[in-house]
Formats: structure tokens, C-alpha cells, sequence
């Protein structure tokens, strides 16, 4: 693995039609920091998701909360259907999209959510070493199992068990849900507008897609893989 820093940052840039430019970072290797003048939305009692397996005498803040803090502040004044075009570098490579504030702020924040250091997001951190923005229905199902099974595999070859029927995967995108719709009750008392609020419907949407695929799954990818699956 590289250890050249900009290498690992996502960095996402975006652009607007009246000239402002607004810049966030995440890194799959480095949780935000907690500051005392974090807002009160950000402690981990305000809305705290009813799976959440943290302890208030033990930690302040919410981690996925913490890190949506400067977001907030940058997109919680602009709607939700503005348009933007957006820059994403990572990984020696930049990709530009113009599309709405909703579907950038969602994906930013997938990659936010999969660094932040939530015990129930942790499942999607490699996903967030290899990140790919903008992600549609199939490329999202695509990408979460074929992730998940190599993690199987790997647990396999260190004598770990693992799980190949894909019931683990079933079981954090559940857990997931309840954290995306906890955390849109905190982004509501905070945003001004409803960008933030609506990236995460819009990852929520993307959960519940997958899930729904995981659980009853009718075929939607056996077309890219005929090889497999008549060789």
C-alpha cells in the first residue's frame, strides 16, 4: 500500500454557477478530530441511532455526526437541487460531474460515513481505500459484494471464519438504515437548508436498494457474467 498521503485523501471539489468554490477531504486512514466547540448536534445523545453500541460516559460526540460538521457548515445554506459541477481526486485520478447538490452531498457523505469511524460503518471502509463516486444501483450492489466476499476470503486464508452466504452483509446494511435515518433527524436541526439531509435520503435509498437486492436477489447482474456463470 502507498503511503504517500495524497494519495489516500479524497478530495472533492465543488463548484458553482455563481463562482463560489467549496473543497472537503476525507481519508480512508484518519478519523476527524473532536473540537470542544463542536455543535450540540454532534453529541452522541442528540437523536442517537437506536443501534448505536457507544456509551455517552465513554464517548462526547457521535463520530459519523463529528465528521459531518464542516459539510454541514459548507452545503446547509444551499437546496438540495442546485446544480454543481463537482471535481473528485483520488487515487491518481479526477473525476468531474455536474449534477445536482443532493446526489454530490450523497456522495461525499459516503465516503465520509466510511471513514468516520461509526462502529456500523466500518464494513465500508474498503470500499472507501478503492472509492467510486456517483455510484448507481448496480454498481453499488456490485462493489459491496464483491468487496464483502473478498474480505470472506481473506478471513479464510488467516483460518477466520467466514461467511460465503452474504448473511453478515444482509445484516450491517440493516444496521446501516437505522444509522442513515438517525443521522438525517440530526442534519435536519442542523441545516439550514435540505442538501445534507437529502444526500443522506439519498444513501439511504442506495442501502435499501442493496439490501433489497441482498435479501431477493432476481438476477440483476447475471448478464455481466455469463462467463461465469454458462462457462
Amino acid at each position: 500500500m502507498t503511503l504517500d498521503p495524497n494519495f489516500r485523501q479524497i478530495r472533492y471539489r465543488f463548484m458553482f454557477s455563481d463562482g463560489e468554490t467549496l473543497e472537503h477531504t476525507a481519508n480512508p486512514q484518519e478519523q476527524p478530530p473532536s473540537h470542544a466547540s463542536s455543535p450540540s448536534w454532534t453529541l452522541l445523545g442528540f437523536h442517537q441511532c437506536a443501534n448505536c453500541p457507544l456509551a455517552e460516559k465513554d464517548v462526547q460526540h457521535c463520530p459519523f455526526a463529528r465528521a459531518l460538521e464542516r459539510p454541514v457548515a459548507l452545503f446547509g445554506n444551499r437546496p438540495s437541487f442546485t446544480e454543481v459541477q463537482v471535481e473528485v481526486k483520488y487515487r491518481s485520478r479526477t473525476i468531474i460531474q455536474a449534477t445536482t447538490l443532493q446526489r454530490a452531498a450523497s456522495s461525499l457523505l459516503g465516503a465520509i460515513g466510511a471513514t468516520c469511524g461509526c462502529p456500523h460503518t466500518e464494513f465500508l471502509r474498503p470500499m472507501a481505500w478503492f472509492h467510486q463516486p456517483f455510484n448507481d444501483d448496480e454498481e453499488t450492489l456490485l462493489r459491496s459484494v464483491s468487496i464483502y466476499l473478498l474480505g470472506q476470503h481473506l478471513r479464510m486464508r488467516k483460518n477466520l471464519p467466514a461467511d460465503w452466504s452474504l448473511t453478515g452483509l444482509q445484516a450491517a446494511y440493516k444496521q446501516l438504515r437505522t444509522v442513515n435515518r438517525s443521522l438525517a433527524e440530526r442534519l435536519r436541526a442542523a441545516a439550514d437548508e435540505d442538501s445534507s439531509v437529502n444526500g443522506l435520503v439519498m444513501l439511504d435509498l442506495l442501502a435499501s436498494s442493496t439490501l433489497s437486492s441482498l435479501e431477493r436477489y432476481d438476477g440483476e447482474l447475471d448478464d455481466y457474467f455469463v462467463a461465469y456463470i454458462e462457462g
